[in-house]
């Protein structure tokens, strides 16, 4: 069922399936005119149509996010968050500041976002998973109004919102949720950046009001590259079938040298998905998305890797990271599997997906927080830059910039 590939035909793996954003955008669109006009109203009239709901109020009240969780969960969550929260406050940028010995005193400090929202999934696969991966590093910058939207939670995510300290949470899910908390409603607040994974029509969304509210990114289906001359051909397969049991369109290819390899790997699929629960959706990311690709060399398997730009890159062989170039999030070595960073590392599951890790990383608490310049000059400070800053202005017209400097110097 896995396909075994020679670089040279392998290209349609290489060559990115337009995100078929277009249709979406087209029928997301009606959906957040409506709830921006009808706010409340609508997303119940979006929730009895699209998920089944019979809701008074889109608002979880308290007494939902009360739920028992069990002790072995609790105990999940708390390690996964422990990591997650110190990863994050590694990542986050600090005030700084310099002076440059001439005058200048230069600086930069570092505010919160006073609102986000995330949209956590929870339809084939619920996941209160990403609602640590969305809220903590938020938490972690200082962000104070925290909301999260869900179609229909599950007891786990309603329990672990609540755990987390986090009380605006609401039921509903679609473009109608991106739609309620870029622009506000009743109940819903406007948030200054939205986060979290969702399907086209929540990725749609998320594009047509980028600039109205800030956005993590643009996200399509999910996809692992894995590059390895030798190794476990157990271990890659279930690798591979661990991105591929997410979604039909996600995506799994293994770069390798070793033919015997990838037809060991082929053979380790097919006997894992005969027991596999989620097999109906597996097989068919494998057969319609994923191969084993033969190259010639680790140096060609690196520069496919990078042409394509994978949401999650496991290196067997961690001497190439230092080649890499583009990825996501890179898993060096044979045992890290990239399952552990979906739930438990600490780095963010919540990455850039369809070429979108040419441009940026993953989600990070850096998301959730401004860095303001701050400058300051003496008079001998501006003095020493007067003919550089009157020369430039009268250069460009602008005279009134000019004298601004010269009224203070005399």
């Amino acid at each position: 069922m896995l396909r075994i590939l020679d670089i040279n035909d392998a290209q349609e793996l290489f060559t990115r399936k337009a995100v078929r954003l277009a249709e979406a955008e087209k029928v997301v669109a009606p959906i957040l005119e409506d709830v921006r006009r009808r706010g409340d109203a609508a997303l119940i009239d979006y929730a009895r149509k699209f998920d089944g709901l019979d809701l008074k109020q889109v608002r979880v009240p308290e007494a939902d996010l009360a739920v028992t969780l069990g002790a072995e969960f609790l105990r999940a969550i708390e390690v996964a968050s422990k990591n997650i929260r110190a990863y994050a406050g590694m990542q986050l940028p600090c005030e700084k500041w310099i002076d440059c010995g001439d005058g200048r005193r230069l600086g930069q400090i570092v505010r919160p976002l006073e609102s986000m929202g995330a949209y956590i999934p929870a339809g084939r696969y619920p996941l209160p998973s990403t609602l640590l991966m969305t809220v903590i590093p938020a938490q972690v910058a200082g962000v104070l109004t925290i909301c999260v939207t869900s179609p229909n939670p599950s007891k786990e995510i309603l329990g672990t919102a609540r755990w987390l300290g986090v009380r605006d949470v609401f039921r509903v899910g679609g473009a109608q949720a991106i739609a309620a908390m870029a622009f506000g409603t009743e109940s819903v607040p406007k948030v200054d950046r939205i986060v979290g994974p969702g399907n086209i029509y929540v990725a749609a969304a998320k594009k047509l009001l980028a600039g109205e509210v800030g956005i993590d990114f643009v996200a399509g289906p999910t996809e692992i590259v894995i590059i390895a001359a030798e190794g476990d051909a157990r271990w890659i397969a279930a690798d591979m079938l661990a991105q591929a049991e997410h979604d039909v369109e996600a995506s799994a290819i293994l770069l390798t040298t070793s033919r015997d390899l990838a037809e060991r790997v082929a053979a380790e699929v097919a006997r894992q998905l005969e027991t596999l629960p989620t097999a109906s959706v597996a097989s068919e990311a494998i057969h319609n998305n994923s191969a084993a690709v033969l190259v010639s060399s680790l140096a060609e398997a690196v520069d496919a890797s990078n042409r394509l730009a994978p949401e999650h890159l496991a290196l067997h062989d961690a001497s190439l990271l230092g080649a890499i170039q583009h990825a996501g999030s890179v898993f060096l070595g044979s045992m890290s599997t990239e399952a552990a960073g979906d739930y438990a590392t600490g780095p963010n599951h919540v990455l850039p997906t369809s070429g979108v890790a040419r441009i940026r990383g993953g989600l990070s608490s850096a998301d959730f927080v401004k860095i303001i310049s701050v400058q300051e000059l003496t008079a001998a400070g501006l003095a020493k830059l007067r003919p550089t800053v009157t020369t430039l202005a009268r250069a460009e017209g602008l005279e009134a910039h000019a004298r601004s400097v010269e009224v203070r110097l005399g």
